[in-house]
């Protein structure tokens, strides 16, 4: 296999917010086109340089070890996990390591079956096709991936009625790679045909400060030990929203201190200027917590009634917010619907009608 070899199709649909600036939290949500270019210069892009998740990668040393030794393509691949914690920097990582090229796409932008063919037949042997939020490919395109990633074989049908015909095609040997934050939504029939699982967990503040550092040497700014932790603590678990609350914080530094050092006095105040506590919840976090509280007495509430009362999809409560409020102990999930616990009536200072005492 040719070594070096990088072949990128994204899609980003990512705009600078629009909207007054003291919507702090939209703000941390959104991704400028300056923080994708920031964020792909941050990556790591050996498995050496990859901070966390120490399980999966001692793991994937040993398969790509071994797929090199035997001279085969790796075993198609299965990540998932909540967003932002490097499913998509492993990827490329894995065709670095491989000495492949990457295709990347996402399972919306393959609308129809001629677009996966003609992805799949321009694959060199050993490829690594990555295919981001794979649980939203429609059924009818699934459904060509299966032969493809067992036989490496496609059969198209053309023409109908009497006149119907098969054509096959023989694919090269390659790697699917499959990316999901709704692990749960994706068939069985395709989640059998995928050889390597992998889960990724939200990442302890140790780890995350150590993303920061590195990520603040890259950026050519300096920052104090104390300051990387106090990052961490705020960003949720999340090594993106780790290195765009950096960017924040740099510039917070660069203007208002002049200084090219960020100090634990600085983070904690830009941080605070942009309405994310210690506990890494934001504006979007409080509100969820407070209207289940507020308006449903703590729970339990229905996701679709949450979101008519947020005025949010419930794919953005599911995907974006619930994961880390359920992960850090401020929600939970019940037989009839979410609810708020003793934790996030302490934080928002709150008591439940009706009782003296919490719970």
């Amino acid at each position: 296999m040719a070594q070096g070899r990088k072949k990128i199709i994204t899609q980003d649909n990512t705009f600078p917010p629009q909207g007054p600036p003291s919507v702090a939290s939209d703000f941390i949500r959104q991704e400028t086109e300056e923080d994708v270019v920031l964020n792909l210069s941050l990556r790591p892009s050996k498995l050496s340089e990859f901070v966390g998740q120490e399980k999966i990668v001692e793991s994937l040393k040993i398969a790509i070890a071994a797929a090199k030794e035997r001279k085969e393509s790796l075993e198609h691949v299965f990540l998932s996990g909540p967003p932002g914690l490097g499913k998509t920097a492993l990827s490329f990582i894995i065709a670095h390591e491989m000495g492949t090229k990457v295709t990347a796409t996402s399972g919306p932008a393959i609308e129809r079956a001629g677009d996966l063919i003609g992805i799949l037949t321009n694959l060199e042997a050993g490829d690594i096709l990555f295919i981001d939020e794979i649980h939203r490919m429609s059924k009818v395109v699934e459904e060509f991936l299966y032969p493809a990633m067992e036989n490496s074989q496609i059969d198209f049908i053309i023409d109908k009625g009497p006149y119907a015909r098969t054509i096959k095609f023989n694919l090269k040997r390659f790697t699917l790679i499959g990316a999901t934050t709704r692990s749960g939504l994706l068939s069985s029939a395709l989640r059998s045909r995928f050889g390597i699982f992998y889960h990724f967990d939200f990442y302890p503040p140790e780890d995350l400060a150590t993303i920061i550092k590195r990520s603040a040497d890259l950026l050519g700014i300096k920052i104090e030990e104390d300051a990387a932790l106090e990052i961490a603590n705020r960003s949720r678990g999340t090594p993106r929203i780790a290195n765009r609350l950096l960017r924040r914080v740099r510039d917070y530094a660069q203007v208002k201190d002049k200084s090219n050092t960020i100090t634990k006095k600085t983070a904690e105040i830009s941080l605070s200027s942009l309405r994310i506590d210690s506990h890494g919840l934001d504006d979007h976090d409080r509100k969820v917590l407070s209207t289940i509280i507020e308006l449903y007495n703590g729970g339990p509430v229905g996701i679709d009634s949450l979101a008519a009362s947020l005025n949010e999809e419930v794919d953005t409560l599911v995907d974006t917010i619930e994961p880390y409020l359920l992960k850090s102990g401020y929600l939970k999930r019940t037989s009839r619907g979410r609810q708020a616990t003793k934790l996030a009536f302490e934080h928002l200072g709150k008591k439940r009608e009706g009782q003296g005492e919490l719970f």
